[in-house]
């Protein structure tokens, strides 16, 4: 009888997946991955190998004593040491460099190719992408692909394998592969347009793409091992169809009534990006003042840009989770639920086990919202999670809302990344937003030379002439002119105001208006100058609190009865945090800002007069508040603060939202942190993330810098660490439930009894009742033991319901006040 070689045994029935079904099936998946580039025969071979050695007989063992199956060919002198695991994927990659290699070894191209597959077998049940180099510049990734037969089993390997397997394999790693990649890498090295530095970032995108067709190949075909019933609802080789989607849209905007003046400028938008979407892809800036109807004038873009293009599926990246439960739902409402997917769950640890893998979501709708920070960790952040998502965001259009958001550090990674996708990923992106960052070279016009050249050799967005979907800048003032709904004051008090003299401010303009919202910068002002106002004694029925601290359902609640109030003209106090400032369709009566960045004021003023009901022009008054420097721990409000109120200088008495002076704004803005937008690590001597994700030029690694002796140089990225060193935020956050509403139901089900499909539903569910909580916060309630594992080992955390409270959410305890900021 056959020996049966074992890849997976599933958990409720102790059913073994043979080797070869599981490299079969995950190579089929990973060709229908890498179609989208061309690279079908790339995706099939590295699906068919990256588990190749799970044919060792070492591997055997392992899996039948972690499962518990009793197989008598198997003896005990095969065990492994101490339980620990096997080296299962170091012979596929060894498998597929030694024949890949064999190819045009003048010209490197085997070799290079041979590495890029190996590297994405070899790093596939890791922290990410391996290393190609190291901290002194040694070549790490030779010594992976080197290790010795004893280890890695290869030769056993290919004496056990399924002949169906190897045959397929020898069949695949032929010319047709070969042609097929090498037409790709040609199109990145015979680019005109960008220097060698950022050819290889772009190489290393390549190489990321086909990590991801991989990953998620291998995860998708695990996981419906495990839970056969889920394969039904996949769509991984439906295309969409988008006539139908834009049926439902245009009938939804035809049914609109004009009720204010703006309601046909909104519509005379969303008709200029019906026009705009029959363009080539490539990126586009999409500019419209706060209360311009943006998400679905976008979205009447994407769908009518992603019919015209065969594209296959349109994904939303917007700055905050707060905004994209409202953004998905409104979408939702018109298209209906099968249409969208919202991806932006901070539950997951940050180590997963195969229970987390199993849980993980595929973005396998026509329509995702996620946030950047998905965006960036699954581009630059260590881990495979994030990874699943790259392939997706190839032969897609990509929203960016409130792109002025980006992180600085984060500038020319996003840049390269966004052309790679643009220009090999057959992918479209628009930058929405009311004000735009100069992120093209053109917005480095009025930089001294050998800035804008030291700049521009890192990598800025490929923008075309015609990149403004709005039209050309005249065109911008018109617009930004007849959305001109507020006007803005600055009242700077020599020495800043305090708590009470903001409070008193605040009261003062309620005498007047019948509603008022005040946003400040931390958590700290918003709790202390809504304590002021209980204490002044504002009715408490009008008087409303917000802050991250509040879950999204607890928020979500309070703009509930916040909207209720303003519509049966109800007298209204909020005072929140950043939080309601970008996509929350509220419209106040007054609204005063602490002072922030320009971009940040703009926002805050949309949610004044939003829809122009109020005669005349909405006040907004921006105040400098009394605060603490917060250039160390959060440097991007401190120089939006310094260079917001230099900026209000130069325009003294003009509006300070018109395009120029938000462009003087982003100027200096960008001029004065421009050396941080390359992401510099610290206490490292060897340059910049974006550095290890190129060249690694001040890596020193002679043989690869200083002398390439063949047109295809070898990857040279330090993919592994640059993971291990990013963080899209300075200050990542971790998720807690909290006992809010049905929270308390769902941290019940977290706690019960494993079981996929409920876990997988209350997880869903669990992440409107979740709050997300920085780092010295976390240490401070562990310490207070408020903090509990739903599950051993799940890395899911809930609150001790004494922690949390309907006035201000999550607290320290029942009467602290926040000491923490909000990013």
């Amino acid at each position: 009888m056959k020996f049966t070689f074992i890849a997976h045994v599933r958990q409720t029935d102790k059913c073994p997946q043979s080797v070869q079904t599981h490299l079969v099936e995950t190579s089929e998946l990973a060709k229908i991955f890498a179609r989208k580039l061309n690279l079908e025969p790339v995706g099939e071979l590295l699906g068919l190998m990256h588990d190749f050695g799970k044919y060792s007989r070492k591997f055997q063992k392992y899996i039948h004593d972690e499962t518990g199956l009793f197989n008598p060919d198997l003896d005990d002198e095969e065990s492994t040491p101490n339980g620990s695991k096997v080296d299962h994927s170091t012979a596929g990659a060894q498998w597929v460099y030694r024949e890949l290699r064999k190819f045009g070894a003048e010209q490197g191209i085997g070799e290079l190719f041979g590495q890029m597959l190996g590297l994405c077998i070899a790093s596939h049940h890791g922290e990410g992408l391996i290393d190609c180099l190291d901290g002194e510049g040694n070549p790490k990734w030779i010594k992976r692909f080197n290790k010795t037969d004893e280890l890695t089993h290869l030769a056993e390997c290919e004496q056990n394998a399924d002949e169906v397997v190897q045959q397929k394999a020898h069949e695949l790693a032929g010319e047709n592969l070969i042609r097929s990649l090498l037409k790709a890498v040609k199109l990145i090295l015979s680019d005109s347009t960008t220097n060698d530095k950022i050819k290889e970032f772009y190489l290393g995108c390549l190489t990321r793409f086909l990590f991801s067709c991989l990953i998620d190949a291998d995860r998708i075909n695990s996981s419906d091992f495990e839970r056969e019933a889920q394969k039904e609802v996949r769509c991984l080789t439906e295309k969409s169809d988008w006539q139908s989607a834009i049926n439902k849209l245009e009938t939804h905007l035809a049914s609109f009534e004009n009720r204010y003046p703006i309601d046909e400028i909104r519509r005379r938008i969303s008709s200029d990006c019906l026009k705009r979407a029959v363009d080539s892809q490539g990126i586009y800036t999409l500019t419209v003042p706060t209360g311009g109807g943006k998400t679905l004038a976008s979205l009447r873009y994407a769908l009518h840009h992603a019919q015209k293009h065969n594209l296959d599926r349109i994904i939303y990246i917007i700055p905050y989770t707060s905004i994209i439960d409202q953004n998905a739902q409104a979408v939702r409402e018109i298209l209906g639920e099968d249409w969208v997917l919202e991806h932006h769950s901070n539950l997951e640890p940050e180590k997963q086990s195969w229970q987390d893998k199993l849980l993980s979501e595929n973005w396998d709708k026509p329509i995702v919202f996620t946030t950047m920070v998905q965006f960036l960790d699954a581009w630059f952040g260590g881990g495979t999670r994030g990874a699943r998502h790259i392939h997706p965001m190839t032969n897609a259009v990509l929203i960016f809302d409130e792109i002025q958001t980006l992180p600085v550090k984060c500038v020319h990674l996003f840049c390269n990344v966004l052309n790679w996708l643009t220009t090999f990923g057959k992918s479209t992106a628009v930058l929405c937003t009311a004000t735009q960052p100069l992120l093209g070279e053109s917005g480095l016009r009025n930089f001294p030379e050998e800035k804008r050249e030291t700049i521009a050799a890192r990598g800025l967005l490929r923008l075309p002439e015609n990149a403004e979907i709005m039209g050309e800048h005249q065109d911008l003032d018109i617009l930004f002119n007849e959305l001109s709904r507020v006007e803005i004051r600055f009242n700077e008090k020599a020495g800043g105001w305090n708590v009470a003299e903001a409070g008193a401010f605040l009261l003062e303009q309620f005498q007047t208006t019948p509603s008022c919202l005040f946003i400040v910068n931390t958590k700290k002002w918003a709790q202390e100058l809504y304590q002021y106002c209980q204490r002044q004694n504002v009715p408490p029925e009008a008087l409303f609190h917000l802050s991250t601290n509040q879950c999204a359902a607890h928020r979500k609640a309070i703009f509930g009865t916040i909207k209720a109030r303003l519509e049966n003209k109800q007298p209204v106090i909020c005072i929140s945090t950043q939080l309601i400032e970008a996509g929350v369709d509220i419209s106040m009566a007054c609204v005063i800002r602490a002072l922030g960045g320009l971009d940040s004021i703009a926002q805050a003023a949309g949610r004044c007069n939003r829809h122009g009901e109020k005669k005349g022009k909405g006040q907004v008054w921006v105040l400098n508040l009394q605060e603490q420097d917060f250039a160390r721990i959060l440097p991007d409000i401190q120089a939006g603060k310094t260079h917001a109120e230099r900026v209000f200088r130069d325009f003294t008495g003009q509006d300070i939202l018109q395009p120029v002076a938000m462009q003087r704004y982003f100027e200096y803005y960008f001029y004065q942190r421009s050396d941080e937008m390359a992401y510099s690590i610290k206490n490292s001597a060897t340059g910049s993330l974006l550095d290890w994700l190129s060249d690694n030029a001040l890596n020193p690694y002679g043989e690869k810098n200083n002398k390439r002796s063949k047109p295809l140089p070898l990857l040279m990225q330090s993919f592994k660490s640059a993971g291990r060193a990013f963080q899209a935020i300075d200050a990542p956050t971790h998720a807690v439930i909290v006992p809010y509403g049905k929270g308390a139901e769902l941290i019940a089900k977290l706690c019960g009894e494993w079981d996929p499909k409920e876990m997988y539903d209350a997880k869903k569910k669990a992440q409107r009742y979740s709050v997300n909580v920085f780092p010295n916060v976390w240490d401070k309630l562990q310490k207070e033991n408020t903090l509990h594992e739903t599950i051993e080992g799940s890395g899911i955390y809930y609150l001790d319901e004494r922690y949390y409270n309907d006035e201000f959410g999550l607290s320290l305890d029942e009467t602290s006040e926040m000491t923490f900021y909000d990013l």
